[in-house]
């Protein structure tokens, strides 16, 4: 790690809508945990578009370097996609592979 101050954001990579911002991947994770437990078309899960039955959110947690004016961003993983299908986790962040700590 090169010890740049980071911050985590929950983007809904279809729509690139922001959905909070987060001190760590844990705690943004901790989120999209209870963003999974929600109906997907209920806001905030239902999409912003007018073909929102059809649609839904892909949720990616982007990690930026805060140090920087604008913020680089440094990553950004896929985690949790939300449709009528309902959740689906990516690996490794699916919900058998949760743990409390």
């Amino acid at each position: 790690m090169s010890g740049r101050p980071s911050m985590f954001m929950i983007v809904d990579e279809l729509h690139a809508e922001p959905h909070g911002t987060y001190p760590s991947f844990n705690a943004a994770l901790a989120e999209l945990r209870r963003l999974a437990m929600l109906p997907w078309d209920e806001l905030p899960n239902q999409a912003p578009c007018t073909n929102w039955r059809g649609c839904g959110r892909n949720y990616d947690v982007a990690e930026y370097d805060i140090s920087t004016t604008p913020w680089r961003e440094k990553r950004r993983d896929a985690v949790l996609r939300m449709d009528a299908a309902g959740p689906r986790w990516a690996e490794p962040w699916k919900e058998e592979h949760f743990s409390d700590d």
